[in-house]
């Protein structure tokens, strides 16, 4: 398996996966046309990379919008990695977030309720800042 790179466009996030690094990123709006279809690229790497390997995997996530297809398919992810956390792998999330934005941390929060596995919600510093000028 390679590294994942799909660049972003109006309506899909972009994604990268770095194989070596176990780290997977995805960062912007997600209401693409056919959800299944983007995330279903996203969803056989992490297939790959928990079959492939027994490395920890990272997923970083900076997500704006998300339509309820894209909420669906991030819940397909997540399921994916409680089991493989309950199989002993080590998984965990870093979700980033525009503090001006709740409903994203609301909707973090949420995700991170039916997750054992580490989980983090972490307001994005930058932009605090951006909005103090």
């Amino acid at each position: 398996m390679t590294d994942l790179s799909i660049p972003s466009s109006q309506s899909t996030p972009a994604v990268e996966g770095l194989w070596d690094q176990g780290l997977l990123r995805m960062e912007g709006d997600s209401y693409p046309e056919n959800s299944f279809d983007f995330f279903s690229t996203v969803i056989t790497w992490i297939e790959g990379f928990l079959t492939r390997t027994q490395r920890p995997l990272t997923l970083e996530l900076r997500l704006i919008y998300m339509n309820t297809s894209s909420v669906k398919a991030l819940m397909d992810i997540f399921e994916m990695l409680e089991e493989a956390h309950r199989q002993g792998r080590q998984v965990q999330v870093h979700w980033r977030y525009d503090p001006r934005n709740e409903r994203v941390v609301e909707m973090a929060e949420d995700f991170r309720e039916d997750c054992t596995f580490a989980f983090h919600i972490e307001a994005d510093e930058a932009d605090e800042t951006r909005g103090a000028h």
